[in-house]
């Protein structure tokens, strides 16, 4: 699954970036990114040694498709794709990137829906959000069989070690609080 790093930054910021890039983290995730700033990002997460995971659906200027995964696979060869969306994973496995898919879990219904998608894709990971729910998080990971990032309404590090104690192998959160206390 390639990290043993109990917390993923999330990146919204280009502030955030610089505190990751001088963090001990050695993967981030990258969030609400625009297209034209990829290539220098990439360049200086490469010269410090970072890895990058890209939330698809949140690069801005770049459709949430298929297309967009092979674009960015192609072009920046990043760690891996984190995505919604089935397209974007199962063109993230292709490519042979890490491949997270994200489910949103917002009552039985979704999560029913979110078990058939997995079955579909075959995602090399998932991420539950909200992560903030340890039951739900044992759950799907006993159904699936799948490493798990819990991310989403994290907020204390009590929330981090339940996640974690759930059996969620990382932590995905923009709190850089969070980030301070693990590794920082």
């Amino acid at each position: 699954m390639g990290t043993k790093q109990h917390i993923i930054p999330a990146i919204k910021t280009m502030k955030q970036f610089e505190a990751f890039l001088a963090s001990g983290y050695e993967m981030g995730v990258l969030l609400e990114v625009h297209i034209a700033q990829l290539k220098s990002v990439f360049h200086y997460a490469c010269r410090h040694g970072k890895e990058l995971l890209i939330h698809v659906d949140l690069v801005q200027g770049l459709s949430h498709d298929e297309h967009a995964a092979e674009y960015l696979c192609q072009e920046f060869r990043p760690h891996g794709l984190i995505s919604t969306k089935a397209g974007v994973i199962m063109k993230a496995r292709q490519k042979r990137v890490l491949a997270v898919q994200r489910i949103f879990l917002l009552d039985s219904h979704a999560l029913e829906k979110s078990y058939q998608m997995i079955a579909k894709t075959n995602p090399d990971c998932i991420e539950v959000i909200p992560g903030a729910m340890p039951h739900i998080i044992r759950e799907v990971k006993e159904r699936t069989g799948k490493p798990i990032y819990a991310g989403g309404l994290i907020r204390t590090v009590d929330d981090v070690e339940q996640a974690l104690a759930a059996g969620a192998v990382a932590v995905t959160t923009s709190n850089e609080t969070l980030w301070r206390h693990y590794n920082g």
